[in-house]
């Protein structure tokens, strides 16, 4: 039985270190120039350091290149790829064709994983997208789980599945935030690390839905944190290749302890799947003490009725 990649995302160098401890595979990082909500902010001469100290501990660095490209940021891609390429990472996240397009001429050989976060509906897409070049396919967060094992069975791709932390509701090229302020003759600091976000206050149904700003724009999160670590069965059986950790406006010590949990239940589903039945539930009940007050965890869509 195929063993799933566990991918988190890491918030600098030192997290990246104690994660590789506590038992992750895999990690997205990146600068916001190139990519979309990272957890953290990696300068070139970081994301350098972190593909060597992932390849000396076996494991892999995917660089995130997934933004939003307008005119001006085009010219820039074919030397962060050349960089990503150099150093030796082992995939880039895009899913802009320019991209694609860029990484033909200059990066042929570097590996690619496409990632619309929304697009990645159907196996047909999917394949379209590996027949263009790409090796995995990240699959819409809004799929429930006889789509994800339709999609699987199907896929000529690897396919990469989040299975726990927040997600993007909303997204605006545009600083909707801060134009509001100025239009109301305020000061407003955008928040460009990531480090904090305003919580947007649905008072009838009890929700605070995390906002941040930074250069790729405005971006509005899910009330709820999505776990699945008592569910993973399915998944595991139809062979998705790779569950992600999304730790974004998380804290360094909640995502590595639920890198050590989720890594846990991993082994246990592939290995020993009894022993997993036996514990899954006190490893969810573990997962919700970790929880800030306002975000409960919930399961998504992956038992729900998607609708469009």
């Amino acid at each position: 039985m195929n063993k799933p990649e566990l991918l988190v995302t890491p918030l600098n160098l030192k997290n990246l270190e104690v994660l590789i401890k506590a038992g992750a595979d895999a990690f997205v990082i990146g600068e916001q120039r190139f990519g979309l909500r990272l957890a953290g902010e990696f300068s070139r001469d970081q994301v350098k350091a972190a593909v060597q100290l992932a390849h000396e501990n076996g494991k892999k660095i995917y660089v995130a290149m997934n933004a939003l490209f307008h005119n001006e940021k085009v010219d820039e891609l074919s030397d962060y790829l050349s960089f990503v390429d150099e150093i030796g990472a082992d995939a880039v996240i895009f899913g802009d064709p320019a991209v694609l397009m860029a990484a033909r001429e200059v990066a042929p050989n570097l590996k690619l994983h496409w990632n619309t976060e929304t697009t990645a509906t159907n196996y047909y897409t999917c394949n379209y997208w590996g027949r263009k070049g790409a090796k995995r396919a990240v699959l819409a967060r809004e799929l429930n789980m006889e789509a994800i094992n339709d999609i699987k069975e199907n896929a000529e791709v690897e396919i990469e599945v989040q299975v726990h932390g927040m997600t993007c509701m909303f997204q605006s090229k545009r600083s909707l935030i801060g134009h509001y302020f100025e239009y109301q003759g305020k000061e407003m600091e955008v928040d460009r690390g990531n480090d904090r976000a305003m919580l947007l206050h649905d008072k009838e149904r009890n929700n605070k839905y995390p906002v941040f700003e930074d250069e790729n724009g405005t971006h509005i999160m899910s009330p709820n944190d999505m776990c699945i670590i008592d569910e993973l069965e399915e998944m595991v059986d139809t062979g998705v290749d790779s569950f992600k950790i999304d730790g974004i406006l998380q804290t360094p010590e909640y995502i590595v302890e639920a890198t050590k949990k989720y890594r846990k239940a991993i082994d246990l589903c592939v290995e020993n799947r009894e022993n997993y039945e036996e514990i899954k539930d006190d490893l969810l009940n573990e997962l919700e003490d970790l929880q800030q007050d306002h975000r409960p965890l919930d399961t998504g869509f992956f038992f729900k009725e998607t609708v469009y």
